[in-house]
């Protein structure tokens, strides 16, 4: 084919660099009725529209609106994917506004970047979503009041978990379903297979369709799938977003959080791996829904501004502040994000979204925002579901990620002896915990908290506690304030990298604004002296002292903290002094830089504190004396995979804002 010149096509009273823009996946239609298509069209094809989507039969036809095209132009569609398919159909018919040519034999679901070509004139019209679809009306079944196929280029897919929320079923050797659905919560939703994706509305992945008719009234909810290869994939956790428009997170999240995070993805994509995004609750700040016009529908156009698909979870702030029981302050989630749990898998790894809260709201009423209060549990009926979601995976040796807001497990505490002690904290996390017994490798990811922690109480479990997006939230990065991005527990802000290798997982926390090597922080604590003249000059000493603790007190017994935030039971912390090693303690203590950059900033501003929002005592510190306080200690910190960490700490080392 002739090399096509570069045109510019105006779509939408945009002009933009054909080839190099097109209408992406999730976008609505779009098109123009300016004669001026295209100021150097000599095709004179104009008023074209691209949808979003597109569903065709394998021997059908492929229709778009647009004038100008001639019987005999050459259609070429080009996946988008590196290295992927390009097939070429001659269009069969056009009318005044349209434009008709064949579907490739041969060819398969996907996106597509179409191009035009007469002669040695050629033009790229856009992108778009193409879905090889089956031709099937299935017949009814008595008490089946919800049926459908589960298709892939155009072919049933066995063996696919399909549910309403409360029955599950599995697809038959043809790909179909049926469920007797009462249609409670209003959606039928499938467990997308491995090697498996579905379309998504901007970064949303649509594996749900909505209810619309009555419990007696039959629906057919047929599901398209993309074959992909994802077994080898990374997921990113994002905990406690807490978009709000205030405290200037916006701007935050755009200048710090997002660039981060793209930058993660991208790094992790470049060679072809998938890269999926999984909130973990608190996207959004119910308090300001109505205050600050900021909630659900404003949180989506920062989700679709992430270079991946996301999955959600509903947390205890993304409930309807106006309502006073949990199911009526969920429709809003409902309405605009999906179903608050579900499950899918990605390659051999079976992931299980969980809504862990039970909102309240005492005194919530229209107009009237509640008391916003919760409890942290699995509704039962949830719970009836999970079971038969689990059932349904016939080999117990697949890896099972459970994410949740709330954590099944408190912040851990130290006993006597140093070592790790641990409380359930979700009402029914004994029940949880049941369900989960069968499958030897599970993972729960949680949020909610602000910190970072992990506990290891059951042979087969651990949870891995996320530290939020927001730090403590959007405070310490705050104009004005300390200029840096740290959780209650010391922690930079971040997220977590998961890295799955078929059934091989491994998992990291990185800090925003740092490289994945960033591990920890090491504290002199001989320099650590937390007093009002240095961190809060407008108040005094006493005004700062119960938040400073014992850092109000100048220390000289050469003594340094270290902050290991990714710390678990395997992982190795070891500190040498002039090449002999040092006696290291676990400690549960506060992290004296989060302090100074959220309490002494607050106290200097002649504001309380938040309780909530104050240092947390974690158990994830450790503790060394040298023998002298200038000499330099060599530290060496090994996680569980064996990767190291190290800083040569040079001593004294200065205590400030902006120290790593």
């Amino acid at each position: 084919m002739t090399q096509s010149r570069r045109r510019f096509i105006k779509i939408g009273g945009l002009t933009t660099l054909a080839g190099l823009s097109g209408i992406g996946l999730g976008f609505s239609s779009c098109g123009n009725d300016d004669d001026s298509f295209d100021p150097d069209n000599n095709l004179n094809i104009k008023k074209v529209v691209i949808p979003s989507g597109l569903d065709v039969l394998a021997g059908g036809e492929m229709t778009l609106s647009g004038e100008g095209f001639l019987t005999g132009d050459l259609i070429t569609l080009t996946s988008t994917v590196s290295g992927g398919a390009e097939y070429s159909s001659t269009v069969s018919s056009v009318t005044d506004n349209s434009v008709s040519f064949p579907v490739p034999e041969e060819f398969t679901s996907g996106v597509y970047r179409l191009t035009v070509t007469r002669g040695e004139e050629s033009l790229v019209l856009g992108s778009v979503l193409i879905n090889l679809v089956a031709d099937t009306d299935l017949p009814d079944i008595e008490g089946m009041t919800v049926k459908g196929l589960v298709y892939s280029d155009g072919r049933g897919i066995p063996g696919v978990v399909v549910s309403d929320g409360y029955e599950v079923t599995v697809t038959d050797g043809e790909g179909r379903y049926y469920l007797p659905s009462l249609k409670k919560t209003g959606f039928v939703f499938i467990s997308v297979p491995g090697n498996y994706e579905v379309a998504n509305n901007g970064n949303a992945p649509q594996f749900f369709k909505r209810l619309s008719g009555s419990p007696q009234t039959v629906e057919q909810q047929d599901f398209s799938l993309i074959g992909v290869s994802n077994e080898n994939h990374v997921v990113i956790p994002m905990a406690d977003w807490h978009l709000a428009d205030r405290n200037n997170d916006l701007d935050q999240f755009n200048s710090k959080v997002l660039p981060d995070v793209n930058a993660t993805i991208d790094k992790y994509a470049a060679d072809g791996t998938r890269v999926y995004v999984l909130t973990l609750g608190d996207m959004t700040w119910d308090a300001y829904w109505y205050n600050n016009n900021f909630g659900l529908n404003e949180y989506i156009p920062y989700m679709n501004k992430l270079n991946s698909p996301v999955f959600n979870l509903i947390g205890n702030h993304d409930y309807d502040p106006y309502v006073a029981n949990d199911w009526g302050a969920e429709d809003k989630y409902r309405a605009v994000i999906g179903p608050t749990y579900y499950s899918f898998n990605l390659g051999k790894v079976h992931y299980v979204v969980l809504d862990d809260v039970e909102y309240l709201n005492s005194g919530g009423s229209e107009g009237n925002v509640g008391q916003r209060n919760y409890n942290e549990v699995i509704a039962s009926d949830q719970l009836e579901w999970l079971k038969k979601d689990l059932a349904a995976i016939t080999d117990k040796s697949t890896p099972v990620v459970v994410a949740m807001h709330t954590p099944l497990y408190k912040n851990p505490s130290l006993d006597s002896g140093g070592n790790q002690a641990d409380t359930i904290d979700l009402l029914n996390g004994s029940a949880l915990i049941d369900c989960l017994k069968e499958f030897p490798t599970v993972h729960v990811l949680s949020g909610h908290t602000h910190i970072n922690y992990t506990v290891e109480e059951e042979s087969n479990l651990m949870e891995h506690n996320t530290a939020a997006i927001c730090a403590t939230w959007w405070w310490t990065g705050r104009n004005g304030y300390a200029g840096n991005h740290i959780c209650k527990d010391g922690s930079p802000g971040g997220y977590g990298i998961w890295k799955i290798n078929g059934t091989d997982l491994q998992w990291s926390y990185k800090s925003i604004g740092y490289d994945e090597d960033y591990q920890f922080r090491a504290y002199d604590l001989n320099k650590v002296h937390i007093n009002a003249a240095e961190f809060a000059p407008d108040a005094s000493d006493a005004d700062l002292a119960p938040y400073a603790g014992v850092y109000a007190t100048p220390a000289s017994a050469n003594e340094v903290l270290i902050n290991v935030w990714g710390y678990d039971s395997q992982w190795k912390v070891e500190v040498t002094e002039n090449g002999n090693p040092l006696e290291v303690t676990r400690v549960k203590v506060k992290d004296p830089l989060h302090i100074v950059s959220y309490e002494a900033f607050r106290v200097n501003a002649g504001a309380v504190p938040t309780s909530s929002f104050v240092t947390n005592t974690t158990a994830h510190f450790f503790k060394v004396k040298a023998g002298a306080a200038d000499s330099t200690l060599e530290i060496r910190v090994t996680d569980r995979f064996g990767k190291e960490y190290s800083e040569s700490m040079e001593r004294p080392k200065a205590f400030t804002l902006n120290m790593s």
